[in-house]
């Protein structure tokens, strides 16, 4: 538990997420607490009986637009028969509210949105519990969910409104990325910011050379970890869309694999994966050539993560971990450099 989950606090977002839910006339219930990361997400109950999970988004990190546009894409993507949460409207049909600041809290905005009936497909850290052959059925299933998702995108028209971030080159390795400055945050030692900083400035250059193998580009998911792959059966849901946006669809690729590394079937769960998404959507051979450019950077990403985060418990420990990984996947994928 962090400094800012004590009793007192945790009382107070109980109360806010009460706050919340009384603009759906949800009022009369205590949400349960389901995590409290990004973004505070609770269980709740609608008036049919059936769960639900209302959101009360961080304050400061994606405005109304934005989530407006998120809540919309998984609509779309509901409607194109994904499986995906879907928003549940106030009775005045708002997809989301806005939440006065409070002595406790920021402005912010809520919102309600389906239950899924899945289970995680794991936890980070944590070797994955299923036999060989229900992970290649499990990665199969992901890699087609991911290429549905991604043909249904793009068959899909925006609303005008529609405004999210960008996962390109400056989203990744700008002045700002989406996720933090890697090469430079707090906790660092000058030796690795000075490889870090390096390795960003090779990395914009491979980017720019991208331009010629016309890679897939649209709206992606950006955060396929195990916690936001729920396995329901013979199916794979996908929740959390909060960090969706534009980008490289080997992005999302490289990160439904990245902590997965360390798998003992890992090999077997990546070839399901790709057998699955190319059943339903291309993927030639000279984007799967790109996976270690976006392993490599999805690793960055969490460094930025952990390094604006750094009242985490444990955030000395994965920064130096992030950095490591990072730095060891750049060595291999540079070392016919040094050849």
């Amino acid at each position: 538990m962090s400094e800012h989950e004590t009793v007192p606090f945790m009382d107070a977002l109980s109360a806010r997420a009460s706050e919340a839910l009384t603009n759906w006339d949800l009022g009369g219930q205590t949400p349960q607490l389901l995590k409290y990361r990004e973004n505070a997400v609770f269980r709740i109950t609608l008036k049919s009986g059936q769960p639900a999970v209302l959101r009360l988004h961080r304050p400061g990190y994606h405005d109304e637009t934005a989530l407006a546009s998120e809540l919309s894409w998984m609509a779309a993507l509901r409607e194109a028969g994904l499986r995906v949460p879907a928003p549940i409207l106030t009775p005045n049909g708002r997809q989301n509210v806005s939440l006065a600041a409070t002595q406790d809290f920021g402005d912010q905005h809520a919102d309600i949105v389906t239950w899924m009936a899945g289970t995680p497909l794991g936890q980070s850290g944590t070797l994955l519990g299923y036999p060989q052959e229900r992970l290649a059925a499990i990665f199969h299933s992901l890699g087609e969910a991911m290429a549905q998702m991604h043909a249904a995108t793009d068959a899909w028209m925006p609303p005008t409104s529609f405004c999210r971030p960008s996962w390109d080159d400056d989203g990744l390795l700008g002045e700002n990325p989406l996720w933090g400055r890697f090469w430079d945050c707090p906790g660092l030692s000058p030796r690795n910011a000075e490889h870090l900083s390096r390795l960003r400035l090779r990395l914009q250059k491979q980017l720019r050379e991208l331009g010629g193998l016309d890679l897939d580009y649209g709206l992606i998911h950006a955060d396929l970890v195990r916690e936001n792959v729920l396995v329901d059966g013979d199916h794979v849901e996908l929740i959390d869309f909060d960090d969706g946006g534009y980008g490289w669809r080997m992005f999302d690729i490289a990160t439904a694999l990245f902590k997965n590394r360390g798998e003992p079937h890992y090999q077997i769960m990546k070839s399901a994966l790709i057998k699955g998404y190319r059943g339903v959507r291309p993927l030639p051979d000279s984007a799967l050539e790109t996976l270690p450019l976006f392993m490599l950077l999805r690793s960055l990403t969490y460094i930025g993560w952990i390094g604006e985060r750094p009242a985490t418990p444990d955030a000395a420990e994965r920064l130096q971990r992030y950095v490591a990984d990072a730095l060891t996947l750049a060595d291999v994928m540079f070392a016919h450099d040094r050849a």
